[in-house]
């Protein structure tokens, strides 16, 4: 059974919910969280889409989300990137009849977080994004980007294991933005057996929101 698909999921949504709803009592202290970053990592590796939900609803977009492992030749230290070992990830998002054109393009930097309670996916933009399209067709060892390559988006999301999924939230406040009419974005996400189901949703400077999920999550499932 899908613990994701058994719960009511509210547009508000959030993290301490998630624990609440779940009954989860263990401290998250008892358990060290560097493990969890591969975890974490390894579970987003691959391909997911969203055209079970479009089939089955009209309304949802049918997406494809491809994920891969990258490299950074040097870190800088302006950068503000973790002291330890982080892994690296590129990800983008495409309309699954226009695959050569997504539509989201960011790098992810998965490491403990500073409490070393949780994962922190901390999220960068290319500069270049068109050169980038395509990234994880190429094989790993030509997956390599410099510092320089990236602009910190300052937007993270922190997860955290939960009986046998992870739940995630973005930080608190959700995170400044400028797309598609919103200056602030939030996300709740759950990686779970099946994939993953997110709630992105975009809000105005009046607090209206303008884009993403409403009454159902974003659901995403393993193609690949």
């Amino acid at each position: 059974m899908n613990i994701v698909d058994e719960l009511p999921l509210p547009p508000n949504f959030s993290l301490i919910t998630a624990i609440a709803v779940l009954g989860i009592a263990t401290p998250l202290q008892a358990n060290p969280i560097k493990p969890e970053v591969e975890i974490v990592a390894t579970h987003l590796v691959g391909i997911m889409e969203t055209s079970a939900q479009a089939a089955a609803n009209l309304d949802a977009p049918s997406v494809r989300m491809t994920t891969c492992r990258v490299r950074i030749a040097a870190r800088d230290p302006a950068r503000n990137l973790h002291s330890a070992a982080p892994v690296f990830l590129y990800q983008e998002q495409a309309l699954t009849e226009r695959l050569q054109r997504p539509y989201r393009q960011r790098f992810l930097q998965l490491a403990p977080s500073a409490t070393e309670n949780s994962v922190e996916s901390k999220a960068f933009k290319p500069i270049d994004p068109e050169r980038w399209i395509g990234l994880c067709d190429r094989a790993e060892n030509q997956r390599i980007l410099q510092p320089s390559d990236l602009i910190e988006a300052g937007c993270s999301v922190f997860l955290v294991p939960v009986n046998q999924i992870y739940v995630g939230n973005t930080q608190a406040g959700g995170c400044a933005t400028n797309v598609r009419g919103a200056v602030r974005i939030t996300n709740t996400i759950f990686l779970h057996s099946a994939g993953m189901d997110t709630w992105d949703r975009g809000f105005d400077a009046q607090g209206n929101q303008v884009w993403g999920a409403k009454d159902q999550s974003y659901q995403f499932r393993w193609i690949e």
